[in-house]
């Protein structure tokens, strides 16, 4: 088959393929997936909302809408876009269908093929993915505890001028559920400004905060067009409406709204009026701290239990949000070729190679913590751990 050139770079992704052999192996406690705990989902809340939208409105719940996204809605969004110290309004608000579509809607507005982007090393595979669905490349730059090291950041940003984008998770960052210091934003959106560069933001998990003060988000550092915000209802809601955000200058929403025209034309109608509607009729802070209860417990929990478990030569931080734990191993280990053996002793984890862009690190492990029940958390990493050590 003819098929497009850039299908060439497009690989499976290693969370999808392990979630395979998961299902392959009924009884698996998997710490595999980013998912959030669907016993979570306000299911009432939302049915009560979609009741309503249907009685009361089903002309426009069913029919098409706009571009940018329902109305009521961005205008909801902006406002809690403040809490993040930012001072939006609903022409800086475009609804996308998941961040995962805001990330490949900004590879597509300024992205040319073989263009490249600067990621934290480790990064997010789900968006190392979507800018290669677009012919772009990735470099990582070292980071740390606290985020990008600012002396390598601007050291690839000189050696690399077709680098167009800085792409950062600087709340609880998928994989390693590290946290930037406020000092390293600040470095990051000075280096941008420097060199023209743009940030995308992605915040998919910062309302998921267990402990500490909420650090202003980079898109409030921003002192004009430089960082493009993407925002989800996906990890506190429900990742099966596929509702999220960007937050951007208005100019770059206009052109925002131009390749969202081009790819699905509109958000679906009726999941924004659903989510809009719960936001009305609920409490969306009192929900959100019913999740960060559990998940802070979970978290605790399996923090507790890999300090009993695990080999003292295993490296870890204790996320302040989130849904992530990343493990580091001594560099001889092979976490990757580790895998199939602990899922025969039905427990699962994502090997942390794939989360480095272009680079060859074998020796880490991405841990899930927030959908497994407690019992399943210590009995888990219990095996997990018994496996580490065997190996060593």
């Amino acid at each position: 088959m003819n098929y497009a050139n850039r299908m060439k770079a497009l690989k499976p992704s290693d969370i999808r393929e392990v979630m395979k052999q998961i299902a392959a192996n009924p009884g698996t406690i998997s710490f595999a997936g980013g998912l959030p705990d669907p016993a979570l989902f306000p299911g009432e809340a939302m049915r009560r909302a979609t009741d309503k939208v249907l009685r009361e409105r089903p002309e426009a719940a069913l029919q098409y809408g706009l571009t940018l996204g329902y109305v009521p809605l961005r205008e909801k969004i902006a406002a809690l876009m403040g809490r993040e110290g930012v001072a939006a309004g609903v022409d800086n608000i475009a609804i996308t269908t998941g961040s995962q579509q805001a990330i490949s809607l900004s590879a597509l507005l300024f992205l040319n093929g073989g263009e490249l982007i600067l990621t934290e090393n480790p990064s997010y595979l789900g968006a190392l993915t979507a800018f290669k669905t677009f012919e772009a490349d990735y470099i990582g730059v070292d980071s740390d505890e606290v985020g990008m090291k600012p002396e390598d950041l601007e050291a690839k940003l000189k050696a690399h001028p077709e680098a167009k984008l800085i792409y950062v998770i600087p709340n609880f960052q998928n994989p390693t559920g590290r946290t930037w210091s406020l000092e390293r934003r600040k470095a990051l959106v000075e280096l941008a400004v420097r060199y023209d560069r743009v940030i995308l933001e992605d915040n998919a998990y910062g309302e998921v905060r267990f402990e500490g003060a909420r650090i202003p988000s980079v898109k409030s550092l921003d002192p004009g067009k430089h960082v493009v915000h993407m925002g989800s209802f996906s990890k506190v809601l429900s990742p099966g409406l596929r509702v999220g955000w960007i937050c951007a200058h208005e100019d770059f929403i206009k052109k925002y709204e131009l390749v969202k025209y081009g790819c699905d034309l509109q958000p679906a109608e009726l999941a924004q009026m659903q989510v809009n509607g719960f936001l009305e009729e609920n409490d969306f802070d009192a929900h959100l701290e019913t999740i960060k209860g559990v998940y802070k417990r979970r978290r605790d929990l399996m923090l507790a239990t890999m300090k009993q478990a695990f080999p003292g030569e295993a490296r870890y931080d204790k996320p302040e949000g989130g849904m992530f734990i990343w493990v580091e191993l001594p560099a001889s280990m092979d976490t990757r070729a580790m895998l199939p053996e602990a899922i025969k002793r039905g427990v699962a984890y994502i090997p942390g190679e794939a989360f480095y862009p272009l680079e060859d690190r074998k020796n880490a492990i991405r841990l899930n913590f927030s959908t497994m029940a407690d019992d399943k958390i210590v009995e888990g990493v219990q095996r997990l751990g018994a496996l580490i050590k065997e190996r060593l």
